[in-house]
């Protein structure tokens, strides 16, 4: 009898724990639903971003597993070193250089801006991301491959460089000519300017 009181006790606070949980989560869930559904698609649909996009999934359309591994340690060897092509000729596209003008108008609502293709390699960033493949991830898998109309929210994190407390909004990008579901965004967005 003893043993059932103490377990419908924890079960009790567990109960607590997890329904108090949700409920900070809750502060930033339609604020930043509502940029996603707003703002971030209005300027993910940038026809220039779009073309980009599109360029990019002929070239890596037959591209495997293999190719998208080397690609991604090529980008992270490149991060710190004096030579950079793949990192260069990314950061420096019309569409990145876009995107930097996004997030520089944003006034610091938006700390990072990428966009994805259709194997989750990115196409074009405002600012430079740790690696080049996003495909595994929740912020493609779950923005990507959930649909048109899918939001995915990040938890909100601190970030340790610049001591943000953010969250990555992402979503999918669609080709307007034909619907179809051809890449993604994440958007990380400082959870203060809400």
């Amino acid at each position: 009898m003893h043993f059932s009181v103490v377990l419908k006790s924890m079960a009790g606070v567990a109960l607590a724990l997890t329904l108090a949980v949700p409920a900070q989560a809750d502060e930033f869930t339609a604020p930043l639903t509502a940029l996603a559904n707003g703002e971030i698609k209005a300027f993910a649909s940038d026809p220039a971003l779009v073309a980009a996009i599109v360029a990019q999934n002929a070239v890596t359309a037959s591209y495997d597993q293999a190719k998208i591994d080397a690609l991604d340690a090529q980008w992270k060897a490149e991060v710190g070193a004096a030579s950079k092509p793949l990192i260069d000729a990314t950061l420096g596209n019309a569409a990145s250089q876009y995107l930097k003008g996004v997030q520089d108008a944003s006034a610091g609502k938006y700390t990072e801006i990428f966009a994805m293709d259709a194997k989750g390699l990115n196409v074009a960033q405002s600012t430079l991301t740790s690696d080049y493949w996003q495909g595994d991830e929740d912020k493609f898998t779950k923005s990507f491959g959930a649909g048109a109309d899918a939001v995915n929210l990040g938890d909100v994190e601190q970030d340790e460089s610049t001591q943000v407390f953010q969250s990555q909004v992402s979503v999918p990008i669609s080709d307007p000519a034909t619907g179809a579901v051809i890449g993604a965004i994440t958007v990380g967005v400082d959870v203060s300017a809400l």
